[in-house]
């Protein structure tokens, strides 16, 4: 088929990536890496539905690595997804589906920036057990439209050889001023709920999901920090570093569900597999300080 073996280093073939995504965060964030990195990389301008542009996209730019940061997550948040579920589909399952395709028949690996939200805590994963869900394990959150179709697609996608899934969950970036970012969505709310989750450092991940294009990494991954951090110890850290006089008050799951459409993921994923591989990655709550805060800092802090 033309792809290495997982794990196979890249040809000499200087990189090229081609990137779909442009106007979302993660496809904003990739393209800046690249040039930081001085790889040669160009936008998709192809629907992931269309599969002719997507040809066309690849024919033009003649890519190494193609990578999928395209996707519907919903305006403002995945409830939208629940009243608009063929568009929902068209992109996360239809459109997804034919990217890994047509990359496929040109022997091409794609980096799908997927999401770990298809898990919620249960009997053998109990909160706080520091148990988390492997990379084989089978999703068991359907509680959303969004989450379902994102199993639905990774569950299709391990039939693609060439496809390298990254479960991403509960992105954060140093940019708090960003309306994506985990952190800047919870400071805004009027109320949040307290539960460990493991969570994406993206300033820490992002890099090393080019160095797994390099390695020609495929297969799923969770791409999470390693443990887990709580909302309250987020805003803690926030108060700490940003803004002392910073307040926020709680609710219960209960309460939240009379707010929102559908319920939401809250789970750890098991990092053994990526910590492995990338043996420097650091815990969450490090990962926050290091990458988040500390750049971020307006106080006297820690």
């Amino acid at each position: 088929m033309g792809f290495p073996a997982n794990g196979g280093s890249a040809s000499d073939k200087p990189l090229k990536f081609l990137i779909y995504g442009r106007t979302g965060w993660i496809g904003g964030l990739l393209g800046r890496l690249c040039e930081s990195q001085s790889i040669g990389y160009a936008y998709g301008s192809g629907r992931l539905q269309d599969r002719a542009s997507l040809e066309a996209d690849i024919a033009a730019v003649q890519p190494t690595h193609v990578f999928n940061a395209a996707g519907v997550t919903g305006r403002p948040n995945v409830d939208w997804c629940e009243s608009h579920k063929v568009e929902t589909i068209r992109t996360n399952v239809a459109g997804t589906l034919t990217l890994a395709d047509v990359c496929r028949e040109r022997g091409l690996i794609v980096i799908n920036y997927a999401t770990g939200c298809i898990f919620e805590y249960d009997a053998a994963h109990p909160l706080g057990s520091g148990i988390g869900f492997k990379e084989e394990d089978t999703p068991n959150f359907v509680g959303s439209f969004y989450s379902k179709t994102k199993a639905m697609v990774e569950e299709l996608l391990k039939n693609y050889e060439n496809v390298c899934t990254l479960r991403v969950r509960m992105p954060i970036s140093s940019d708090l001023s960003n309306p994506r970012n985990f952190i800047t969505k919870i400071t805004r709310y009027e109320k949040v709920v307290n539960i460990p989750n493991s969570m994406t450092i993206l300033d820490e991940l992002l890099p090393i999901s080019i160095e797994m294009a390099k390695r020609n990494l495929t297969g799923i991954w969770n791409f999470t920090n390693p443990g887990v951090v709580s909302h309250n110890e987020i805003l803690e850290m926030y108060r700490e570093y940003i803004d002392p006089n910073f307040t926020w008050k709680n609710f219960t799951l209960e309460e939240q569900a009379k707010v929102i459409v559908a319920p939401r993921s809250n789970n750890e994923l098991d990092m053994i597999k990526l910590s492995r591989e990338f043996p420097e990655l650091l815990p969450i709550k490090e990962s926050l300080i290091k990458y988040v805060f500390k750049p971020n800092q307006k106080t006297g802090g820690a």
